[in-house]
């Protein structure tokens, strides 16, 4: 099983091969030598380089105290995640299925050879806890690859010992600064390796800014697929948030494909968005649980001790990890299937051969204003209708149509925003709010659903169904008080488009 941890380093370059005196460095009481280490790492990739392209490192490594596997994902500058598995010939599993998204059918080839003599020091405070382990770090790289070179350098590298404070990494490059050392050019050894042992290649032209109105629609889809792919490995991982953000990227994307069908061709992007939403719909089994077990254990937690009755707690907690469990194992499914890898390709080609519609060449203003304003008229007369209908089950469909047609407007205006400016970026603020409040009566449907069946699943266990009612009648009332806000809310709502 690969172990995770939380990687917090920088890198610098010196005339001079040898380290500064690092015992002035607030806080510092000694620095201790701990020798020299020998490593050897091979690095894969593609033959492309498509995990080069997204600052991924993965590589096989020999020497030192963590010889294995080791995968890492940017976090933030000078921030990665490490993911490390034991040493063997091939790569273990869990790790390629973290880099699935990104390689697909591609395989995985040794890109660069380092070989690195590490000379060590732990620098360590009066309680002779380590606060960052700096090393001195002579580098060999040879490209593996066709036609490639050989480069060598010294660097400087600081890393924060486990739990540390950021902020001591300041204090030790006030230090190296003042002896003459600059921050590295290159985020890691990798990137400096592919930089410097590369084959001569004719630089491409960097992306001039957006000018048409499918410039910035694409822009918009292009984040999007980035998004999608980036959030695989955390997906897989169970990170925070990570399903339910991988979800709304999709929904973005089929979103704006309908809202632009005048610049992108919807006779190519619908069967794309019938893909994405068959994805979102599998990644929907997952977050639906998290914000239904959240929502109903924070109820749980306001109802007095005297008012609960049986295992509640218990049984809500069996409930949620079943239905979580069962949705992981798809969940997982899903991201190695061939429909799901298939989809990532059709992204990229449709990015990379878009399918332009009639208003793709247009000064961007006009047809993306025209096409947000087409989709707040449809939320208005979802809202005026729902708010028309007697309370049951035909309001609370009706609300959840307005709910979904809130999020297309506000996602239309997202794209928009690089366009249109501030209109765009006040609509986004207003949609939101009401997707928001049309969302909270949704969550209490479907909260009232989940009850019922625990209720009866408790009843037929011979437990008390009380407390269950109880909350029951607390969800409604929440979706009357919203019921009886989204009029007023609507009046103060509505017109958020006109000054687009």
């Amino acid at each position: 099983m690969a172990d995770t941890k939380r990687e917090i380093e920088r890198k610098y370059e010196s005339e001079d091969s040898g380290l500064p005196d690092l015992t002035g460095v607030a806080g510092v009481a000694a620095v201790l030598d701990k020798g020299v280490a020998h490593l050897d790492a091979t690095y894969y990739d593609t033959a492309d380089e498509r995990l080069a392209a997204s600052s991924v490192t993965l590589r096989r490594r020999t020497g030192g105290s963590d010889a294995g596997w080791h995968l890492k994902f940017p976090v933030a500058p000078g921030v990665r995640d490490e993911i490390q598995a034991p040493l063997s010939d091939t790569l273990p599993g869990d790790l390629a299925g973290l880099v699935r998204s990104r390689v697909r059918h591609g395989e995985l080839l040794p890109v660069v050879r380092l070989r690195s003599d590490r000379d060590v020091r732990h620098l360590v405070d009066a309680d002779g806890r380590l606060l960052a382990e700096v090393s001195v770090d002579a580098v060999r790289a040879d490209r593996l690859t066709a036609g490639g070179g050989e480069a060598q350098w010294t660097e400087i590298e600081v890393e924060l010992a486990d739990g540390g404070d950021p902020a001591f990494l300041d204090k030790v490059e006030k230090r190296l600064r003042k002896a003459g050392t600059r921050p590295s050019a290159s985020a890691s050894k990798l990137a400096r390796a592919l930089a410097e042992t590369a084959p001569h290649q004719r630089a491409s032209a960097p992306a001039g800014e957006p000018v048409t109105a499918s410039d910035h629609v694409l822009a918009y889809v292009r984040a999007q697929r980035d998004a999608i792919v980036e959030l695989d490995p955390a997906v897989r991982r169970d990170a925070e948030d990570s399903v339910h953000s991988m979800r709304v990227a999709t929904r973005r994307l089929r979103s704006t494909f309908k809202s632009y069908g005048e610049i992108l061709d919807r006779t190519v992007t619908d069967p794309v968005g019938d893909e994405l939403k068959w994805l979102a719909g599998e990644l929907g089994l997952d977050r639906d649980r998290e914000v239904l077990t959240e929502r109903l254990t924070a109820a749980l937690d306001e109802v007095p001790a005297t008012l609960v009755r049986g295992p509640v707690a218990q049984r809500l907690h069996t409930w949620a990890r079943t239905e979580h469990g069962g949705a992981r194992g798809r969940l997982i499914g899903v991201l190695d299937s061939r429909r799901y890898l298939a989809l990532l390709d059709t992204l990229d080609a449709l990015i990379a051969d878009p399918p332009l519609g009639k208003a793709a060449g247009k000064k961007p203003r006009k047809p993306i204003a025209k096409a947000v304003k087409k989709d707040v008229r449809k939320v208005a007369g979802l809202v005026e209708r729902a708010v028309e209908l007697e309370p049951g089950t035909d309001r609370d469909v009706a609300i959840h149509e307005a709910r979904k047609k809130t999020k297309r407007a506000r996602y239309a205006a997202e794209a928009a925003r690089p366009a249109l400016g501030k209109p765009a970026k006040d609509l986004v603020k207003s949609m939101k709010a009401l997707q928001n409040l049309l969302g909270e009566h949704q969550d209490s449907v479907m909260a009232r659903q989940a009850l019922r069946e625990l209720s009866a699943v408790a009843h037929a266990a011979g437990e008390s169904a009380f407390t269950y009612g109880l909350l029951h009648e607390r969800e409604e009332q929440r979706a009357v008080r919203v019921e009886t806000e989204l009029p007023g809310f609507w009046e103060r709502t509505k017109g958020g488009a006109a000054s687009l």
